[in-house]
């Protein structure tokens, strides 16, 4: 009789201790995870086993930065985490690209890779890389776990760090013996974090100096980033605007936090912004930057920038405030919670005609613009196109190069979280993958990826994901048969030498599609675009549209490297 109690004790004893995959899966739950990301390898082995009987879904990238892309755009238009989870070595490498765009976008990421067992790190075991030492300078934060009874709480810090303030990539980095360890389920264990307390309530006094700024400014400009979209407070920010007469204008990655159709829209600013927009930026005598960190993009040379204006500038993250530009009024905060606390004002409606009238009239006078030709394609009219059948109601993910600054300026973004792109890193293969985790964010949403020719073909091989996936995704294929933007800068700066900028043999995109099982198309002139793109646009089903559009059109206005804001070229025909 005491054998079996003690038999039964053991058994009890068992069924309560996990081993650490089995932990991981339980803190995911616990997390509300619904997606991973990823791609097996020896070193999560464990972890992928663990996931065979977990209730999260899994979605097998072919290729890792297929996965960490995918991720990205899947944080982007939920406001989730995005979680990956690849191999040790080139699993764990493969993801260094998508972390970097993470980091430099602001984008919330909990990565976990695998790695070699404890007791073989640092004697380049076989696929062993030191990812915590690679991705320390591209991460938020990074962990190594060392004791599996940390491992519940480093998984918590890990999606709080991501997504509060200033959002941004994790990493957990967990070694192959941790994965199979048996222990007891660590009591909930409380975070601990000193050293980060992100601060998301402005100071009281600084927020009465901007309001007493506007009232006694002339030419006042809000410069909105993706901090707006990232914070949630689109709805404020246009009743700010709305309140004290203020014109608005967006960053890159701002661009939707302000409705495109709203009067006091400017446009985007920057290298390819309109020209409307930078003048003011150039002539304002208050400069009013919610959420955007003045990249040299949006800036142009420095020494020229915003010249006669007090510089306010609301920002989550410190570190950004006089980084580049020196602000007269700083405001740490969340940028939601700074624009409730204006808005808690009763400041009387402020009102700037004179202001108004001229930015009205440069609007008038120097619209975006472009060849309108009778047969060949012209890709910012393809990109209307789309903007037309789809209402404007789409999310839009792009690449990299021309055909993401005329998705910028023709399709005009009158909702927040419909644009999906790579804006600080640069990131070419980021657009299709990014349209995969957009449409897995949200699968009643119709989602259309412009990409190039060239970009399009670093990360094609997840296409295979909109069959296995059902996934409605249109890929618009804007082929030039160039690397746009390559070839536009070697035409103006290199005297056309065009080195290695144009593709002497391209695929064929429809036969690709086709051997993915997707509806395919190839669309040469401009009288069949508008019946393609109605019947691809309106079907249930993924399309791929190769448009052969103008191989010599290039993207205009410009800001050339080293000028400012005021010195564009091709502001006009």
């Amino acid at each position: 009789m005491r054998a079996k109690v003690e038999a039964d004790l053991a058994s009890q004893s068992l069924a309560e201790n996990i081993n650490g995959a089995d932990m991981l899966m339980k803190a995911l739950k616990e997390e509300k995870v619904e997606i991973l990301f990823g791609y097996p390898g020896g070193a999560v082995l464990p972890i992928y086993d663990a996931l065979y009987k977990a209730p999260i879904k899994h979605v097998l990238a072919r290729h890792e930065q297929g996965a960490i892309h995918a991720a990205e755009g899947y944080a982007r238009v939920s406001g989730r985490p995005g979680v990956v989870i690849a191999t040790s070595g080139p699993g764990a490498t493969n993801l260094v690209t998508g972390i970097a765009d993470a980091m430099m976008d602001s984008l919330p990421l909990v990565i976990f890779t695998g790695q070699v067992a404890s007791n073989v790190i640092g004697t380049d075991a076989f696929q062993e890389a030191d990812v915590v030492g690679i991705t320390m300078p591209i991460t938020k934060h990074n962990y190594q776990v060392r004791d599996l009874a940390d491992l519940p709480r480093i998984v918590k810090e890990a999606f709080h760090i991501a997504s509060t303030g200033r959002p941004g990539p994790v990493l957990v980095d967990i070694p192959k013996d941790l994965t199979v360890q048996i222990a007891s389920p660590a009591e909930e264990q409380e975070m601990d974090l000193p050293g980060y307390q992100p601060n998301l309530h402005p100071n009281p006094l600084q927020i009465k100096k901007l309001i007493e700024a506007v009232k006694h400014s002339q030419r006042p400009v809000i410069l909105a980033g993706a901090g707006i979209l990232h914070a949630r407070a689109s709805e404020e920010l246009k009743e700010f605007a709305e309140h004290y007469d203020l014109p608005v204008v967006h960053t890159l990655l701002g661009l939707g936090g302000f409705p495109a159709d709203h009067p006091l829209f400017l446009g985007m600013a920057g290298m390819h912004g309109c020209y409307t927009s930078n003048m003011a930026l150039h002539e304002c005598d208050l400069l009013i930057n919610i959420g955007a960190r003045f990249d040299d993009r949006l800036t142009g040379n420095l020494a020229t920038f915003a010249p006669n204006a007090k510089v306010v500038h609301i920002d989550v993250d410190p570190a950004e405030i006089g980084k580049n530009v020196e602000t007269h009024i700083p405001i740490v905060s969340d940028a939601k919670h700074a624009l409730v606390k204006i808005l808690e004002h009763e400041e009387s409606k402020c009102y700037f005609e004179e202001w108004h009238s001229r930015l009205k009239a440069n609007k008038q006078e120097y619209p975006f613009w472009y060849n309108r030709a009778e047969e060949i394609i012209s890709p910012q009219r393809l990109i209307e196109q789309v903007y037309e059948l789809t209402n404007g109601e789409a999310v839009v993910t792009t690449d990299v190069g021309q055909h993401q600054m005329w998705a910028a300026q023709y399709y005009s973004f009158k909702n927040p979280n419909n644009w999906v792109t790579s804006g600080g890193l640069g990131t070419m293969g980021f657009g299709f993958p990014a349209a995969i985790g957009a449409q897995l964010a949200d699968r009643d949403r119709k989602v259309v990826a412009f990409v190039g020719d060239g970009g399009f073909q670093m990360t094609l091989q997840e296409l295979v994901l909109l069959k296995e996936l059902d996934l409605p995704v249109k890929v618009v294929i804007l082929n030039n048969g160039t690397l746009g933007m390559v070839r536009q800068w070697q035409e103006t700066f290199y005297e056309e030498r065009y080195s290695q900028s144009v593709f002497s043999l391209q695929p064929d995109f429809v036969k690709l599609a086709d051997s993915y099982g997707i509806k395919g198309y190839q669309v040469k002139t401009q009288e069949e675009v508008e019946s393609v793109l109605r019947e691809a646009l309106t079907s249930d089903e993924p399309a791929l549209i190769d448009c052969w559009v103008n191989p010599k059109e290039n993207v205009y206005p410009m800001v050339a490297p080293g000028k400012g804001l005021h010195e564009m070229i091709g502001v006009k025909p």
